[in-house]
């Protein structure tokens, strides 16, 4: 699934991420609202990661979603 397609089906697919990112919250989610962008800082933030990682993780995802 491309990007575009996450973001209009971000409400449908919250629960796939809380189950990828058991850390993020539902508010967190919630803020998050389908941007990549946002995604990717709070894995960082929850995590501990790099940027490449999260991203890399975050494409992983999508592609799957």
């Amino acid at each position: 699934m491309n990007w575009d397609e996450v973001k209009g089906k971000w409400k449908q697919i919250t629960g796939s991420a809380k189950s990828k990112w058991g850390e993020l919250t539902d508010d967190d989610l919630q803020q998050i609202d389908g941007e990549r962008e946002k995604l990717v800082g709070k894995i960082q933030e929850r995590y501990g990661i790099g940027k490449e990682e999260a991203e890399k993780q975050v494409d992983d995802w999508a592609s799957t979603t």
